[in-house]
């Protein structure tokens, strides 16, 4: 068992770095496009909502920390489930030629999300020294377990979708539709503090818009959401991701037959 549980670990982690090596290859600037393409969102978002609009006046003086962390945060979701999704159409070959764990390529495919989001994290830092932001080790311990929770709600959508997206191919576009309501019904380009009490409550019970928000102000701010409201996120979270890997197993036998 230790020894399956060792080759399973490798197996994983080749193909996440496979699909990392392979997503940039025979590109230009390669490996820089993991970094420029959130900087590019950044600069035209921070310039039309902090110049224009003037949100960095409206009670959040660092406001464009708080925009970079919430587009980060936002991208490593996004990448991570687009790529989950597809992942057992994407590696057709694998899955109808060589037995291999199903859950493996999905897996391996979410993790080509972390390898991003690590090296975006490096410029995240170095925006804090830029705004001589040093946040406190509770805040930086807070913002890693956010993300290592919104990993695993991205993990459990895509053991939930890649069978489905097998079968409905059109699963992807209503995905990217959702992706992008999701974006501003969260508190990433604005902050939650412009919007009535009431409104701001409303849009915290949606799980994703809750990590974004306390990962934020935790690494910023230094303020926390209270111990039963954690609590009940993280016992949501291990419903889904309990419930999607047996809807995963269920239906992962007739993949290969589908694709």
């Amino acid at each position: 068992m230790l020894k399956s549980h060792e080759n399973y670990k490798q197996l994983v982690w080749r193909l996440a770095k496979t699909d990392f090596k392979l997503r940039y290859h025979g590109s230009v600037l390669g490996y820089i496009w993991v970094i420029l393409k959130p900087l590019l969102m950044f600069s035209i978002l921070l310039f039309v909502f902090s110049s224009i609009f003037n949100f960095r006046n409206s009670g959040t003086p660092d406001y464009p920390l708080e925009l970079l962390t919430g587009l980060l945060l936002f991208h490593f979701f996004a990448e991570a489930t687009t790529t989950g999704m597809m992942s057992l159409v994407s590696k057709a070959q694998l899955v109808t030629k060589v037995y291999i764990p199903r859950w493996t390529i999905v897996l391996g495919s979410t993790m080509n999300a972390l390898f991003i989001f690590g090296m975006n994290l490096i410029v995240l830092a170095i925006f804090f020294l830029f705004f001589n932001k040093i946040p406190t080790l509770l805040g930086i311990l807070t913002f890693i377990m956010y993300a290592v929770i919104l990993y695993i709600l991205a993990v459990a959508f895509s053991f939930l979708t890649a069978p489905l997206y097998v079968r409905f191919r059109d699963l992807g576009n209503t995905w990217e539709v959702i992706l992008s309501v999701l974006m501003y019904a969260s508190p990433i380009i604005y902050p939650l503090i412009m919007l009535p009490a009431d409104i701001g409550r409303i849009i915290l019970m949606n799980p994703f818009a809750f990590i974004i928000h306390y990962a934020k102000q935790g690494l910023i701010n230094d303020m926390y959401t209270i111990v039963p409201n954690f609590l009940l996120l993280v016992l949501g979270i291990i419903i889904a991701i309990t419930t999607s890997f047996l809807i995963f197993r269920k239906y992962e036998k007739t993949v290969a037959e589908l694709i």
